[in-house]
């Protein structure tokens, strides 16, 4: 490595690494196979925030509205965005639970497809022969395209005990997008594809004692699906509340709406809570309207300080919900974890308004 490279100090840890001139410090990080947080990779989720405790760093395009000046003076970073002037040394929270984890390329057939609503595909992808797929509940996986771009899909199924042999993805049809172009209008059972994966670290807190709340909206349930179904079989409700509520716009974007609802009736300790924002007079729907964020507030009847927050979908309403959670509620930030679904329309439209 160039003698310009810049030695990053994690603590309390005290591992270290390089990082090269121009590299973002996350990509070096789990380069050099450490476990630090991260999910989206693109300054947008917030996943991987990190306090610099000593050295100097550039924030290079990192945007306002995902890291605030505020923060920045307070030297918290997005490390996916941020790269090293100097020697520093990070606060960071390492994940011992993905020790053992580590990502890979692998193909794979497509081994079944349901189109579950009329913009929604669910994938299931059987891996090779002999081979099984180790992740956390909440993970996510790059499917390869043949021209080298690639498209980020949750995992929506339980990891099980020794890792599985089949994946489950839920593919929403974006107009003109490369990939979900081609799984609505060629893709075949038995196609063979690519996926480089288990990647990101969203997951359940399995050490901690607080009720859980999941916040979904649209396909974010993909991951809360994964998730509940590790909460489930390790009896995790029995100890733990768990309160999942899923927004959509119509009664056709809840394409899980009956396999949820009867999992909360047949399981004590879960319940379940569905929202519409654009609910139809032909749908009939009598249960609760608005924005799903807004209805787990108008059901908080105390403080959030005690919770922990599991939020997946849509960054506009990820950022609404940690905004509102933190700031009205009193959770803490540290038990807000989420995973935003960033389109290439969504990194677009943020580029531009940081440009503007």
């Amino acid at each position: 490595m160039a003698s310009t490279a810049r030695t990053i100090t994690l603590r309390p840890s005290g591992n270290t690494f390089e990082v090269a001139p121009g590299e973002p410090i996350l990509g070096a990080a789990i380069h050099a196979g450490l476990n630090v947080p991260y999910s989206c990779k693109n300054g947008i989720c917030r996943g991987c925030r990190a306090r610099v405790r000593d050295g100097v760093i550039d924030h290079c395009d990192t945007s306002f509205g995902y890291l605030s000046q505020l923060e920045r003076d307070e030297g918290y970073a997005l490390l996916c965005r941020a790269h090293a002037e100097t020697d520093c040394e990070i606060e960071v929270e390492e994940l011992d639970e993905l020790n053992g984890i580590r990502a890979r390329v692998v193909p794979c057939r497509v081994l079944g497809m349901d189109k579950r609503a009329p913009d929604v595909m669910v994938l299931r992808l059987r891996l090779p022969m002999n081979e099984n797929m180790r992740f956390l509940a909440g993970q996510y996986v790059d499917i390869l395209m043949s021209d080298g771009r690639r498209r980020s899909y949750s995992i929506a199924n339980d990891p099980g005990i020794e890792g599985v042999i089949e994946i489950e993805l839920h593919v929403r049809l974006v107009p003109g997008g490369a990939f979900t172009e081609h799984v609505f209008n060629s893709m075949k059972v038995r196609d063979l594809i690519r996926f480089e994966g288990p990647l990101g670290s969203f997951h359940l807190r399995e050490s901690s004692d607080k009720p859980i709340l999941m916040l979904a909206s649209g396909t974010g349930i993909a991951p809360i699906k994964g998730m509940l179904a590790h909460a489930l079989r390790k009896q995790i409700h029995r100890k733990r509340s768990i309160t999942v509520y899923w927004g959509g716009r119509t009664r056709a974007d809840l394409y899980l709406l009956d396999e949820l609802t009867d999992l909360a009736r047949s399981n004590p300790g879960l319940s379940f809570v569905p929202v519409l924002s654009e609910p139809t007079a032909a749908c009939g729907w009598t249960g609760r309207t608005g924005f799903v964020h807004s209805a787990l507030m108008e059901d908080c009847t105390a403080s959030l300080a005690g919770s922990q927050v599991y939020a997946c979908g849509a960054p506009v309403m990820v950022e609404a919900a940690r905004s509102d959670f933190v700031e009205t509620c009193g959770l803490p930030e540290d038990e807000f974890f989420a995973d935003s679904f960033i389109s290439e329309g969504d990194r677009a439209l943020a580029t531009a308004k940081e440009a503007s």
